[in-house]
């Protein structure tokens, strides 16, 4: 099984920045497919962006400019560089790896709040 661990949570006013990085294992990780959810008190879990194994990325609408997604295969870590955070943004971040040919993985969380 791939295990897989967020980090980088954390308590940010708005307008500040956040760095989340997720690491999994595996010796086959940089043929993973990445991808970041997150999920608000009361909502359905949204996806938030993807970045194949050949670096091409993907961001929902909503966090399109703002977020960046990039992956160190180096370090079996791929990361959501988040800017300009707005309260509307606090909510679980869980990272989702898709090894080819199998189910995908789920980290348990990390808690990102945005208020003043």
């Amino acid at each position: 099984q791939v295990q897989v661990v967020e980090s980088g949570g954390g308590l940010v006013q708005p307008g500040g920045s956040l760095r989340l990085a997720c690491a999994a294992s595996g010796s086959a990780f940089a043929m993973y497919v990445m991808k970041w959810y997150r999920q608000a008190p009361g909502k359905e879990r949204e996806w938030v962006a993807t970045i194949t194994p050949g670096s091409i990325t993907d961001y929902a609408g909503s966090v399109k400019g703002r977020f960046t997604i990039s992956r160190d295969n180096a370090k079996n870590t791929m990361y959501l560089q988040m800017n300009s955070l707005k309260p509307e943004d606090t909510a679980v971040y869980y990272c989702n790896v898709v090894p080819f040919a199998q189910r995908g993985y789920w980290g348990q969380g990390t808690q990102v709040t945005v208020s003043s």
